[in-house]
């Protein structure tokens, strides 16, 4: 009579898996071998230093953070969930005379999502519109910041608040996105977007390669003394404001005469205009192929035969000359090696095409009771700078404000450092690191504490200091 192995129950996370032996949960991450619940993923060391992290600097400077020491980070490490137990692992390590600990634990964060950085001048939508992945709603397009177009994705809501199936396709879009894999998303009544953390963003098909130099003003200010004297007027045409040269201060303070030249749209101090055209993939992020829309009226008083006019987009990569005829109707012409090289240089001047990934999350709840029996002075401690927070080895933002909302560059950690669990939620890495006086100080569990000799084995998955994974 053949005995069938039992299953065993894996606690690491709300949905509390039977696995049997052999086999792994629904989140990949936990399997039953021989009987035994193993976490899959190898614990990750940073050694002499990490993508993010400059722990083998020369001169310690005080950084807890710091040290010849390797850096034991939360990847790999398992969760503690729910937490009324002490973390995987308290590590602690001696650094220039001072001990340290350095506490690690995989956070399953339902209250998380990612800030998305898009440095384009196209429209990719309208600002509150919706971004979605597979039909679903993963997060919203928010404000624009110079030269950048800025996405809220994921959070409670969408992980808690809607459809099952709205909660699976934001978690996968999320973990996908923090552990650098590009993710497509539509953006309504706007463009499809391709986002991969470190990469150019793809957007409805053409890969982006510059970031504006500036908005229209900006660039007439950077450029004007160069266009001098080879053009009579240079307009900049951008979505946000459009630059024109002989009206701008810069224009005025070189002596440039007026051209007679008025665009479109409305003005707003001398040289610069709102509202030029509508958003779109055209020149300067409008809707517009042809520059000469952008002229509302040229005044016969101050135009004249031959005025030469110089228009060129904000990243450089569009831009016309043209010469007044008799009738003042601009007319394509062959423009100066002079003109020529300012294109150049306007997108010499832009730095290429990237999207930035933020993950960002809470670090509340049971949590921080697997780092204190007293989870209120772990918040504390952070507040007063004596713990320091990192996800995944890389450098934290702490939020101001209460508790510990934190966001850290998912590009500066260790290759796959994000999970999941099918709740659905995030699971990210995060470490805590203080003097061992200030850890026994807020209550910590001072019996748990492993030196980091006995803690790595030889099994544990090292990143070297230009592991750029």
């Amino acid at each position: 009579m053949t005995v069938r192995a039992e299953k065993i129950r894996c606690d690491a996370c709300p949905v509390l898996c039977f696995i049997a032996e052999g086999r792994s949960g629904a989140c990949d991450r936990y399997a039953n071998h021989g009987g035994d619940l193993v976490r899959l993923d190898p614990l990750t060391v940073i050694d002499n230093g990490g993508p993010a992290v400059p722990f083998l600097g020369e001169d310690w400077n005080g950084d807890i953070v710091q040290g010849q020491r390797p850096f034991v980070t939360a990847i790999g490490a398992g969760t503690t969930y729910p937490d009324y137990k002490p973390a995987p692992f308290i590590v602690s390590a001696e650094t220039r005379g001072v001990d340290m600990v350095t506490v690690v634990t995989e956070g399953i964060f339902s209250y998380c999502g990612v800030k998305v950085k898009i440095d384009t001048d196209r429209h990719i939508g309208e600002e509150r519109a919706i971004v979605r992945v597979d039909g679903e709603a993963i997060g919203h397009v928010m404000t624009s910041e110079y030269g950048s177009k800025m996405l809220s994705l994921g959070g409670v809501d969408h992980l808690t608040g809607g459809s099952k199936k709205e909660g699976r396709v934001t978690c996968d879009a999320l973990l996908a996105l923090c552990n650098c894999e590009p993710v497509e998303m539509a953006i309504d009544e706007g463009a499809v977007v391709i986002v991969q953390a470190g990469k150019a963003p793809v957007i409805d098909g053409d890969r982006e390669k510059l970031m504006r130099v500036g908005c229209g003003s900006a660039a007439i200010g950077m450029f004007a003394a160069q266009w001098k004297g080879h053009a009579d007027e240079v307009i900049v045409v951008d979505d946000h404001i459009t630059g024109v040269l002989s009206e701008h201060q810069a224009g005025v303070l070189l002596d440039i005469p007026p051209s007679g030249i008025r665009v479109v749209g409305r003005r707003s101090t001398p040289g610069r205009y709102f509202q030029v055209a509508e958003p779109g993939t055209g020149w300067g992020g409008t809707d517009i192929q042809d520059p000469l829309t952008v002229i509302k009226t040229i005044n016969p008083k101050l135009a004249w035969p031959g005025l030469r006019l110089f228009m060129i987009s904000t990243t450089g990569e569009q831009w016309a000359y043209f010469e007044l005829d008799e009738n003042l109707v601009p007319q394509s012409a062959e423009p100066s090696a002079a003109l020529r090289a300012s294109a150049e240089r306007v997108a010499e001047n832009c730095e290429p095409s990237v999207c930035s990934v933020l993950f960002m999350g809470g670090a509340g709840g049971s949590l921080r009771a697997g780092v204190t029996e007293n989870p209120v002075k772990l918040t504390r401690s952070v507040r007063e700078t004596l713990t320091q927070v990192t996800i995944g080895g890389a450098e934290a933002y702490l939020w101001p404000g209460g508790g510990i909302t934190v966001m850290a560059d998912v590009t500066q950690m260790p290759s796959n450092a994000f999970g999941y669990v099918p709740t659905p939620a995030l699971v990210a890495p995060i470490e805590f690191t203080m003097r061992r006086e200030d850890y026994v100080s807020l209550g910590g569990y001072v019996d748990e504490i492993q030196d980091v000799n006995d803690v790595l084995n030889g099994q544990e998955r090292r990143i070297g200091a230009k592991a750029a994974e």
